[in-house]
């Protein structure tokens, strides 16, 4: 199988809470970008005219989707499938039979894991799936962070949102928050599928 030109036109998106499942954003979502957090560093300049690199610790790595839901929330998004709205990854729901979906702002903090991927395999349905030898694939998996936006937008006369996820790059313990996967047409080569998603764990994907 001959690698792909460019990855274009389609991906898919995955987001799991702490202890929950993947849940597929692609059907409303536009865009996604990604900003890797910079490992940057200072410079201290000498009277001799030299200069000293000074590291300074990698800045969190955020996500910004743009997408078009036409509901609040996603109901029952611990099991739920397909994602359908973005504000219960900011605050609880109250979700009553008479009320529908309502969203009281509140000082409650999920930790969520968010996971994209593009991929020519035609079998795959899920950002976490495994993507087996022959095919290519690139996946951006994100964990322990946080949504820390939900904006809508009724500008143009359509309501948009955009949604940001923020995440350190490593935990508490200095393991990993952020990891980009590939996989190239080997023969043997496996991208591994995701592992169940439990906030604070070591194996993160």
């Amino acid at each position: 199988m001959s690698a792909p030109d460019t990855w274009s036109e389609v991906a898919l998106i995955a987001i799991a809470a702490s202890g929950g499942t993947e849940v597929a954003y692609q059907a409303i979502t536009e865009t996604v970008d990604i900003d890797i957090g910079d490992k940057d560093f200072d410079v201290i300049n000498t009277l001799a005219g030299g200069r000293l690199i000074k590291f300074t610790p990698q800045e969190p790595t955020s996500i910004t989707l743009e997408a078009y839901p036409v509901e609040a929330g996603t109901v029952g998004l611990a099991t739920a499938a397909t994602g359908t709205g973005f504000f219960d990854l900011v605050t609880t729901v109250d979700n009553t039979a008479t009320n529908g979906l309502i969203y009281p702002v509140d000082r409650q903090r999920t930790k969520y894991r968010i996971a994209i991927m593009w991929t020519d395999a035609s079998n795959i349905t899920a950002a976490g799936q495994v993507v087996a030898p022959t095919n290519y694939a690139l996946r951006v998996v994100a964990a322990d962070g946080y949504f820390t936006s939900v904006k809508p937008s009724f500008t143009d006369g359509l309501l948009k949102f955009t949604v940001t996820y923020k995440v350190p790059a490593f935990d508490k313990s200095g393991n990993a928050c952020v990891a980009i996967m590939s996989v190239g047409g080997s023969a043997t080569a496996t991208m591994t599928a995701l592992v169940s998603y439990t906030a604070g764990a070591t194996a993160k994907w």
